[in-house]
């Protein structure tokens, strides 16, 4: 009797095994078709439409290929571009290195309040990109409050580079910190054991591990530096650059097909950094494997006192600079009635939208980060940690990188192009809430996946290896083991998909109706009407909100982090 039961258990394990593997098949290629058709929709073709809009020789269009060529030959083209350059190259120096000091004070040191130092790093992240320009005025420009400091005013190159420096010195830090969030213990131990000292350990593990990341980072301050316009606008005076000049061609003399050729240009430093990262990816092996034990630094008062050192000169830094920018929110009339009042707060009475704007705002912050983490970080996942579809691979690949070197300002000249064309069945959409979304997630698309690769670079082969072995579909592989020990990346991204939906505003400024305009769009008009103190005031709102949402989220995942990530607290004595 024992044979008769026992023979239906292989044919009942191979349907259950051909089950998961027509699983997986659906799950990974189709979640990669299906991430491909919204990048496409989302990147691909309002580039195109960019493309378009700018060698088209039509009347009214960008003048062919004969107006790009006297575009780029032109004297004033090379003079912009070399400020661009410089610009852009002394940010991505100053910031990268500070940030990496400051992401391995967090994680790789014992100094204390490290959750209040993070938390002040992630100030730049939370107002809209103008408001740093704002608040360098109001402290070196010829009025402000430490103007002696300065021999000369702050309007020009180093205006420029210090409101670069605080805007994105979160972004790269957020790379920073999930590259050094995972270590190998047993690595530090053996370099212990064999005698290497700290600086000699640090070579050898810890930077051969981060390299990639450090890289990366460089590549994602130098293109959001040279792409935007809001710091240079505020503060660049007579010191023009390429972005800036992008803007008033479509803002100010209605040239949309001269922005869509400079904006073609700015897409050169996505190419260069797409090629030098598939270079190094194939150079990069796995920092964290299956049998890993988590690096718990010990205790060193001279380590741990510089580098607390280094955490506080940062933060005061940024406290000053945001801290000056909501004083002036509350002062009357700069600098001749210093009186606080909450008068700029009362925006029912003022242009620009009021109260509108702020809860269309928050609508849209929360979409983004709810619908954006969830595709952004499944299609990392698709392409870092599954095989096969390689042309499909690199295609996702290239179209993640693009909207890093896009600028908002063009992003959103490519979707009235291409969503405004007249018989696009997706014109429907143009005005709505939902394009808005779709607008978001893809401008903020790249720091979102460079953070989600980035983490899952550290995670070896070995954990898939191994649901491949105990014949587990992938799909719950993923939510069951990638997604817990990844939880702390992931809601890193949650989180800047809601704050940079808050202050988004480049992107916006063509897509809003006057049912979906913006509190960042509103800040803009409400400068443009001369109503800066509403502007500083609606800024401030901004900042406000992100940063409250910002730590009710960090307080809610507490408890699912302390239960996702048990596994950390396993090895003491590291």
């Amino acid at each position: 009797m024992t044979a008769p039961m026992s023979l239906p258990l292989p044919a009942k394990q191979a349907r259950q095994a051909s089950r998961a593997e027509i699983g997986d098949r659906i799950f990974v290629v189709g979640g990669k078709v299906l991430l491909l058709v919204l990048l496409g929709v989302a990147v691909l073709l309002p580039l195109l439409a960019i493309f378009w809009r700018g060698f088209s020789a039509e009347a009214g269009q960008g003048g062919g290929w004969l107006a790009a060529r006297e575009l780029v030959s032109s004297a004033n083209f090379h003079w912009l571009l070399g400020n661009s350059l410089k610009v852009s190259l002394s940010v991505a120096a100053i910031v990268v290195p500070l940030a990496y000091l400051f992401a391995y004070a967090l994680q790789r040191t014992l100094i204390p309040a490290k959750g209040l130092w993070r938390g002040l790093s992630l100030l730049p992240l939370m107002a809209p990109s103008m408001l740093p320009g704002i608040a360098l005025v109001y402290l070196f420009g010829n009025q402000g409050l430490l103007r002696g400091l300065f021999a000369d005013n702050i309007y020009g190159f180093w205006g420029i580079v210090l409101g670069e420096v605080i805007y994105t010195f979160p972004h790269a830090l957020m790379i920073l910190l999930s590259a050094l969030s995972l270590a190998d213990a047993r690595l530090f131990d053996a370099a212990s054991s064999m005698g290497a000292s700290p600086a000699k350990a640090f070579r050898s593990i810890t930077w051969p591990a981060t390299r990639q990341a450090v890289f990366a980072a460089f590549c994602l301050v130098f293109t959001l530096t040279i792409t935007d316009f809001g710091v240079p606008v505020v503060v660049g005076g007579d010191y023009q650059v390429l972005a800036l000049e992008a803007y008033k061609a479509v803002v100010g003399q209605q040239q949309f097909g001269r922005g869509a050729l400079i904006g073609m240009v700015l897409l050169l430093p996505a190419l260069l950094s797409f090629g030098v990262d598939a270079w190094l990816r194939r150079r990069h092996g796995d920092a964290m494997s299956g049998r890993a034990q988590v690096f718990t630094p010990a205790p060193s008062q001279l380590r741990d006192g510089c580098y607390l050192v280094i955490v506080l000169l940062i933060c005061a830094t940024l406290l000053l600079v945001f801290g000056m920018a909501v004083y002036s929110s509350l002062v009357k009339f700069w600098p001749y009635n210093l009186s606080l009042s909450l008068n700029h707060y009362q925006f029912n009475d003022t242009a620009g939208g009021g109260w509108l704007a702020y809860r269309n705002s928050v609508t849209l912050a929360l979409y983004t980060a709810l619908i954006g983490s969830v595709l952004i970080f499944t299609g990392a996942y698709l392409m870092e940690k599954t095989s096969g579809q390689r042309g499909l691979n690199l295609a996702l690949r290239m179209l993640s990188f693009v909207p890093m070197a896009v600028p908002g300002l063009v992003l959103g000249l490519g979707y009235v192009f291409f969503f405004n064309l007249n018989g696009n069945p997706l014109h429907v959409f143009y005005g709505s809430m939902a394009l808005l979304v779709v607008c978001t997630i893809a401008h903020y698309l790249t720091t979102a996946q460079m953070t989600a690769t980035t983490a899952l670079r550290q995670l070896d082969a070995e954990f898939e290896a191994a649901a491949l072995s105990l014949k587990a579909p992938l799909y719950r592989h993923f939510l069951r083991v990638t997604v817990p020990i990844c939880l702390p990346a992931l809601l890193d991204i949650v989180r800047y998909l809601f704050v940079s939906a808050m202050t988004t505003v480049s992107a916006a400024i063509f897509l809003y109706s006057p049912d979906t305009i913006l509190a960042a769009v509103a800040v803009l008009n409400m400068d443009d009407a001369g109503n800066v103190g509403g502007a500083a005031a609606m800024s401030t709102l901004i900042l406000f909100t992100s940063a409250g949402v910002s730590l009710l989220l960090a307080w809610a995942s507490r408890g699912l982090l302390r239960r996702s990530q048990a596994w950390r607290q396993t090895t003491p004595g590291h």
